[in-house]
């Protein structure tokens, strides 16, 4: 309960890793705000959660929007009285096409909802963190924030850009008690991978892709999320932690 009486948001939190990020938050104390665009899912997760003893309270973002980012850590105030660990996790894959095909509306849709919304929610998450003495965030990027993959340009940009602007705020709130780190998954067994498991072809190339040999869990990457966001990590800042079987090690 090592963050009893304290509060995190998670955005894409009502299913796979931001789920898991939620669930394991709780288990640990804090009040929890699950965010997502998904109404019935997320309602569904924060009742699961509070079922099990948790705090927890369901509020729906589009992440995309400023307007919705400013006023999802208004509710969260509202609510809970403070915010101490943000985990900004919500993301789209986008269309899968070489750079001279790729579309513009698919490009700005990818880049608002993995880079723009982790700049908009920290724009808020770090005023609300000051106001309680600091806090610490983790935002979701990827092993794609760090290597290239064929097809994926929006994505694989949006990713480098939260690694950039990690490390930016990062060492722009250091000294005034708010850490920021970013993670990188490999791929994940979330309900979006799992329903390519019916293509064993497919399913099979990306387990290959991991020296490890399988695919990775959700709740391993929420483990990571928690220990950045603990005072076990209080040394820790503007940094890269790669999650991914040894994707990147290849």
């Amino acid at each position: 309960m090592q963050f009893k009486g304290k509060t995190a948001i998670v955005t894409g939190a009502a299913s796979g890793i931001g789920l898991s990020t939620a669930e394991l938050y709780s288990r640990e104390g804090a009040n929890v705000v699950l965010s997502d665009i998904d109404g019935k899912r997320g309602n569904a997760a924060a009742g699961t959660i509070n079922k099990n003893g948790g705090n927890a309270v369901f509020i729906k973002a589009d992440v995309s929007s400023p307007d919705d980012c400013k006023s999802l850590i208004e509710q969260t105030i509202k609510h809970f009285g403070r915010l101490d660990y943000a985990c900004n996790n919500a993301g789209i894959g986008g269309e899968q096409n070489p750079v001279a095909d790729y579309s513009i509306e698919n490009w700005n849709k990818v880049i608002a909802v993995n880079l723009s919304s982790v700049f908009y929610c920290m724009k808020y998450e770090i005023k609300a963190m000051l106001e309680t003495g600091g806090g610490a965030i983790v935002n979701m990027a990827s092993i794609l924030g760090n290597v290239s993959f064929e097809n994926s340009a929006a994505y694989v940009s949006a990713k480098h850009g939260v690694l950039g602007l990690t490390k930016n705020a990062a060492v722009e709130y250091a000294k005034k008690n708010i850490r920021v780190n970013s993670i990188g998954p490999a791929f994940i067994h979330t309900p979006l991978i799992a329903a390519l498991e019916q293509n064993k072809e497919v399913y099979d190339f990306l387990v290959s892709l991991h020296p490890i040999g399988r695919l990775g869990k959700p709740e391993e990457v929420a483990e990571l999320v928690i220990w950045l966001s603990s005072d076990k990590a209080s040394f820790v800042t503007g940094s890269y932690y790669p999650v991914d079987g040894g994707y990147l090690a290849k």
